[in-house]
């Protein structure tokens, strides 16, 4: 009889570790690439609060992974919230013990997340705890003491995800938006009409003129998430994607390289978008030896690489 999949093992540990949320990443060796660099779950609730966990390349020693507990609860804003708790973070094995640490959390807006820096080597990931390319981190919480009121639904099990980086060629990804009649664009912003990549739709936000520091000297170009085409737990999806204006007479294109973590529901519709307030300069947009801008024709494009989904486990 051979070893249990790693799925298998979250599984059974959900029936005894109510208070614990599992995030099994499916793609570490995407995860631990200067590219990608960090994944996040998404939310989950214990004792009343809304918590979430990141992982990440260790900032001070590059061959580590970084890993977190953040609260993302909506009641945790002002200058007078504090929550005090106790809490395990560590990674499933496919058989034996847990890698893990037991720490004490004391939150407050000064400092929305903790866990270790220095979480663990990539030497020790890949030759202990990675099956397949994937790995199962975990979070525990106990003992939540917030100072303001909150609702505690006792939870029955603990929850699990699945987060995995799916990577696209440009041929099933690379979407273009055919602008005629540039010149006669009214007001500030223009969207394209939606597209689907991965688990959600998207959509090219432009801006002729320029927004933010951008404002009437570049055209401003920005990638929009929109709504949900999967079942999924909704979350935060990550984005690896490349913007261009395409030089329609010597193929020299202006493009930009962007990753962003887009979020669910923000409050403000302006973190749905990502891109450059100056992404194309206005003098170079209407030199028409760039070929830029041919015809009052103007070609804008993006290639999504890599984004993010995820799925109950």
């Amino acid at each position: 009889m051979g070893l249990p999949s790693l799925e298998d093992t979250i599984k059974e540990k959900l029936k005894d570790r109510k208070n614990a949320h599992f995030m099994l990443v499916d793609g570490m060796s995407k995860l631990l690439t200067e590219k990608v660099n960090n994944c996040q779950s998404v939310d989950f609730q214990v004792s009343g609060i809304k918590w979430r966990l990141v992982i990440r390349l260790s900032r001070g020693r590059k061959d580590h992974l970084s890993f977190v507990l953040e609260i993302t609860d909506e009641k945790c804003t002002g200058s007078n919230w504090e929550v005090k708790f106790n809490f395990k973070i560590g990674i499933v094995p496919q058989t034996g013990p847990d890698y893990c640490f037991v720490l004490v959390g004391h939150q407050n807006e000064k400092q929305r997340s903790q866990g270790l820096a220095n979480f663990i080597s990539h030497t020790d990931l890949k030759e202990r705890f990675l099956v397949n390319d994937k790995a199962g981190f975990y979070a525990e919480i106990s003992d939540v003491q917030p100072n303001f009121p909150v609702t505690r639904i006792p939870r029955t099990m603990g929850t699990a995800e699945r987060f995995k980086l799916i990577e696209f060629s440009p041929r099933n990804s690379r979407f273009t938006w055919k602008i005629t009649q540039f010149s006669s664009f009214d007001g500030e912003e223009h969207s394209s009409y939606e597209f689907t990549v991965g688990p959600r739709r998207w959509r090219l936000v432009m801006y002729p003129k320029g927004f933010g520091d951008g404002k009437g000297n570049s055209l401003s170009l920005y990638l929009f998430a929109s709504d949900y085409v999967t079942n999924g737990p909704k979350g935060g999806t990550l984005a690896i994607y490349k913007l261009r204006v395409l030089d329609q007479l010597h193929r020299n294109h202006c493009e930009t390289d962007c990753r962003y973590w887009f979020p669910y529901n923000p409050v403000d519709p302006m973190d749905s978008l990502w891109g450059r307030h100056k992404f194309l300069p206005l003098e170079e947009l209407h030199n028409a030896s760039k070929g830029f801008l041919v015809n009052d024709q103007i070609y804008i494009g993006v290639d999504i690489s890599i984004v993010s989904t995820t799925e109950y486990l």
